[in-house]
């Protein structure tokens, strides 16, 4: 189905908005997926707050022109599904997470803070723990000396109730 002018400036305006706040976006070719894996993917992908999205690679090019991921505009060629998030991790987590079980998504590039990322680099950065998880291991470790004086303090009152009544 082609588009028209108008139609594709809005497609073009819409990704640029999209780009403008996004940390990451991540590019996979999704060439041979069927529709049901694909729509687990989305679904995936719209809990986790990223947005999937296949665009033409021209429209895609303009729209990212003047951002932080104009770095992947050579990589724009083939049947690609684009993965564009707030959060750091979000897009590459989710990609690489359904890559591993879907071995007819292939992770083709990424970009993060204006670098540049290879199929590695995005699982790399999917690896990274996510901010839930980086705030529950802070938290943990901010309890431990207080868990620690507390179960100190129960054993030193048994120890003098023992005491007490022997």
């Amino acid at each position: 189905m082609s588009l028209n002018r108008t139609e594709k400036q809005a497609v073009v305006e819409e990704v640029a908005a999209l780009a403008s706040k996004a940390q990451t976006l991540v590019l996979a070719e999704y060439r041979g997926i069927e529709v049901e894996p694909m729509t687990r993917l989305r679904a995936q992908a719209r809990s986790k707050g990223v947005h999937l999205q296949v665009l033409k690679n021209t429209l895609a090019r303009r729209a990212v022109q003047g951002t932080s991921f104009e770095v992947l505009a050579e990589d724009m060629s083939g049947p690609l599904i684009y993965g564009f998030s707030d959060d750091a991790i979000a897009a590459a987590k989710v990609i690489n997470d359904f890559a591993k079980t879907n071995d007819k998504l292939v992770v083709r590039a990424g970009a993060f803070n204006g670098s540049k990322l290879d199929a590695a680099g995005v699982k790399e950065l999917a690896s990274i723990p996510s901010r839930e998880e980086l705030l529950a291991r802070l938290l943990g470790v901010m309890q431990a000396p207080l868990t620690g004086f507390v179960a100190a303090m129960a054993a030193l009152a048994r120890k003098n109730e023992e005491a007490a009544a022997a």
